[in-house]
């Protein structure tokens, strides 16, 4: 394009050039976003003893960094901006694993139910659901109490929390991450909230 005065402002090189690296900056971003994210459910996996997942997730993952990191590092010198796409990229894979990670829910998962009114019937309802629970009396601040102690899959908790609560909405329960079980039952039904539960299905 030329000025009123004669003189050039910018080329359609220029335009073509800075369009060339703004391409590649996304392509940097979003292969970060993979490859971190990737990288956060590696680490999930590994920590559970899920050795044949984290593998493959690991292969992957330093592929795509591998591809990354030659891109930035043979252009960053004449294009600065990409180490902020790689940067963002960075910052928001973490992010994007975690969420990742909580929707997949993977393991098993300890879970520990007081209650100082309602525990006989707790149990029964979640053993007509196909959990194996097993009932223990002690003695709380107030009084007796009841404590339920069952493993469940990890994906099913939100669904046998909102059970406990329907049948004591005071009841205090602790959940841990069981990294290893000589048996767990599979629920006879759960309950479906979103498309990504009926996507697993």
């Amino acid at each position: 394009m030329i000025s009123a005065d004669g003189s050039r402002l910018f080329s359609y090189k220029d335009i073509s050039m800075e369009f060339s690296i703004l391409q590649t900056g996304i392509m940097i971003f979003l292969a970060r976003v993979c490859d971190v994210s990737l990288g956060t459910v590696r680490t999930i996996a590994t920590v559970q003893g899920r050795s044949v997942l984290a593998f493959f997730l690991g292969l992957f993952e330093v592929l795509i960094w591998i591809t990354i990191v030659s891109a930035v590092v043979l252009h960053i010198k004449e294009s600065p901006i990409l180490g902020v796409f790689y940067a963002f990229g960075y910052a928001t894979g973490n992010v994007v694993g975690i969420i990742v990670e909580r929707k997949l829910a993977f393991g098993l998962m300890v879970l520990r139910v007081i209650t100082s009114d309602t525990g006989q019937k707790m149990a029964d309802r979640l053993r007509n659901k196909g959990l194996a629970v097993t009932v223990f009396t002690g003695e709380g601040m107030n009084g007796p109490v009841t404590e339920l102690y069952t493993a469940v899959r990890r994906k099913d908790l939100p669904w046998i929390l909102s059970l406990v609560k329907e049948e004591d909405s005071n009841a205090f329960y602790i959940t841990e991450q069981a990294r290893d079980v000589s048996k767990s039952l599979k629920p006879i039904a759960t309950t479906c909230n979103d498309g990504w539960s009926l996507l697993k299905k």
